[in-house]
């Protein structure tokens, strides 16, 4: 009998197009993945609605609803680990998850960050690239720690900076890139298995 698929919890803030794209390749079953449950820090979003029209369960989790961040972030941790995922996706998730969700789930949180680390980290990834003047940035993905992403590297995907960019096409292109490199690599991870050593992530277990 084949394994049964991995399964995927996805945190969003925003509209939703990493969570879209896994969705999409979920739906094959050689994927290796389902999306369990699509969780977020707003109400009112695309990401919930994307989640909805696909039948897979939401909730939603404000850091204003809670007396402290602390309070949040075990209050998270809770509602994610009640999924049994066998890995969470931050796709596009614009808050820092805390030392209880990580002391419960870490070593299976992956994010995104739109450059190619260590270089330029933050929330200004390509406008600090474009800044700087490389010639190549691109897309990391990588295991969360308690750093700003600076977690161990599952993936990074290359991307040329074209004379003329601007902030706003220089990060477009790296989207594009970045949800392609999202897919096949949770896909690996999810059929293959992935081991964390030290800051080496290899596939297959």
């Amino acid at each position: 009998m084949p394994a049964a698929p991995a399964r995927l919890v996805v945190l969003v803030s925003g509209s939703g197009t990493n969570l879209q794209a896994l969705l999409d390749a979920a739906a094959d079953p050689a994927y290796g993945a389902r999306v369990v449950a699509v969780g977020a820090d707003r109400e009112g979003i695309e990401g919930l609605r994307r989640a909805e029209r696909a039948g897979v369960p939401t909730f939603v989790r404000k850091v204003g609803q809670f007396t402290s961040r602390e309070h949040w972030d075990r209050a998270l941790a809770d509602t994610v680990a009640a999924f049994e995922p066998d890995l969470v996706v931050l796709a596009g998730f614009m808050k820092l998850v805390g030392p209880e969700f990580l002391g419960r789930l870490g070593g299976r949180v992956v994010n995104t960050h739109p450059a190619l680390s260590p270089s330029f980290p933050g929330m200004h990834g390509p406008a600090d690239a474009l800044a700087y003047g490389v010639k190549v940035t691109g897309a990391t993905l990588f295991v969360v720690d308690d750093g700003v992403d600076t977690g161990p590297i599952v993936a990074q995907v290359p991307v040329p900076v074209e004379e003329g960019d601007t902030v706003e096409s220089l990060h477009d292109r790296i989207k594009v890139a970045e949800r392609a490199m999202l897919v096949d690599a949770v896909g690996r991870m999810a059929r293959e298995g992935f081991l964390v050593d030290g800051r080496t992530v290899r596939f297959g277990t």
